[in-house]
């Protein structure tokens, strides 16, 4: 059987964490910045963990994470 390649796209976004659950950055923080507040853009900052909705989809794309 063929091997499943890694998107490469979604291996420099995600990283898994130590308890094993999957870490990325906010969206919405690339342009148009001059019409969102201060705390809204502080806040873009911070890293979130993904949903246990996408975790499934992610570990199919990323094998190895």
């Amino acid at each position: 059987m063929p091997k499943i390649k890694t998107t490469k796209a979604a291996a420099k976004r995600f990283k898994k964490t130590a308890s094993g659950l999957l870490k990325r950055n906010k969206a919405y923080k690339s342009h148009i910045l001059t019409k969102k507040s201060m705390k809204r853009k502080r806040n873009l900052r911070k890293a979130t963990i993904t949903d246990a909705t996408n975790v499934k989809n992610m570990e199919r794309i990323v094998p190895y994470l």
